[in-house]
């Protein structure tokens, strides 16, 4: 079962962790390139401001963006931003999306993201956990995946293997990780299932686009090609 209430209280956290390690840089190091190909750190940080607002719009029954060339647009212009601005802006709009949260709601009702997507409430606070602690690595200022609370990480996983479950272009893949946890993804049959094996941090690296699996063992065939996120 979601827990949301639970879910607010990771997110305060890490958003605290990645104040306290942005608050480290200085306006060249902002300016330097991430993790993310065609994004330095200005886009990283701008991009978790205005996602902090779009959730917020979320939670109200508002359109997440106004478009996907306004959401590109703010980020590209809030990019080049110094420090203390970028600072401002990521502890403030975290504070709106705290106090959207915070207001009386349905927590049980489905609302609608990006691209027709829809969710339950009650996950949105995970989600904007997954954006604040996998961007936070994006950053690639010494917060890894390993880094990431273990209890995050299984859930990421499962969340991104369900994502993926019944994808045509995905084989059916059976993960497994180092305390012998499984899940299940993929669309192909199931008589050419593939196994994957590794680390919650390699399993989960791989399922978002920030590893290339290079570290998993995989068996029944190669592994599986993975569609953008």
């Amino acid at each position: 079962m979601i827990d949301h209430a639970h879910d607010l209280g990771a997110v305060r956290e890490a958003t605290g962790r990645l104040l306290d390690a942005v608050g480290e840089l200085d306006n060249a190091a902002v300016a330097e390139p991430s993790r993310l190909p065609g994004w330095n750190r200005g886009h990283v940080l701008t991009h978790l401001s205005r996602n902090a607002d779009a959730l917020g719009n979320v939670l109200r029954g508002l359109p997440m963006y106004a478009s996907s060339e306004t959401r590109d647009a703010d980020i590209a212009a809030g990019a080049p931003r110094p420090l203390a601005e970028q600072l401002a802006d990521f502890r403030e709009s975290a504070d709106r999306l705290f106090a959207i949260a915070a207001e009386p709601a349905d927590w049980t009702r489905t609302v609608t993201l990006r691209n027709g997507v829809t969710d339950s409430a009650a996950r949105i606070p995970f989600r904007r956990w997954i954006e604040v602690d996998v961007h936070h690595v994006d950053l690639g200022i010494g917060y890894e995946l390993e880094n990431l609370p273990a209890a995050f990480v299984e859930r990421e996983i499962a969340f991104l293997a369900e994502r993926f479950t019944g994808h045509p272009d995905v084989a059916a893949t059976a993960l497994t990780d180092e305390d012998g946890r499984t899940w299940s993804t993929g669309g192909g049959p199931p008589s050419a299932l593939v196994t994957v094996q590794g680390s919650a941090a390699e399993l989960m690296g791989w399922l978002a686009g920030r590893r290339d699996g290079s570290a998993l063992t995989v068996a029944g065939g190669p592994l599986p090609a993975l569609p953008p996120l």
